[in-house]
């Protein structure tokens, strides 16, 4: 487990024994839903709560604005961060509703994955024409 975030939503049959790439196929397709309800154009917060939304529907156990502790020097430190979304405390959902994604996402959200120890994370960028084309894998080689 790479995060005890506490999160609202049903259990999903299986859901804590899938891998995180069955988990990834599986919120993409919920992403794909809200996409193709929505459209582009919005804010993030909307997609993230739809997205929300979705996810809690299929069953998973879904944490939202989860509050991300940064440790220095052996001592917590109370910064501001947060998960977008953090899915079965396995895979870390970064929704974004912008021209394009930049390096600097997929560097972020490389930074949750190692402070969390979770192995996979996804940017969704949802202000694309589809969304197959705004979607990032990040891995986390621990």
């Amino acid at each position: 487990m790479c995060l005890n975030a506490k999160g609202r939503g049903g259990k999903r049959k299986g859901a804590q024994s899938m891998d995180e790439n069955d988990l990834s196929r599986m919120i993409i397709g919920c992403g794909m839903r809200v996409h193709t309800a929505l459209g582009p154009g919005l804010l993030e917060s909307a997609y993230e709560e739809c997205l929300d939304y979705e996810l809690r529907q299929q069953g998973f156990q879904v944490g939202r604005q989860v509050s991300l502790p940064l440790v220095y020097q052996q001592v917590q430190l109370d910064c501001v961060y947060r998960l977008d979304l953090i899915v079965e405390n396995k895979v870390i959902i970064e929704v974004k509703s912008v021209e394009s994604l930049q390096p600097i996402h997929s560097v972020q959200l490389l930074t949750y994955l190692k402070l969390t120890h979770c192995k996979l994370g996804l940017l969704l960028n949802f202000n694309v024409l589809h969304l197959k084309e705004g979607i990032k894998r990040v891995a986390n080689n621990l």
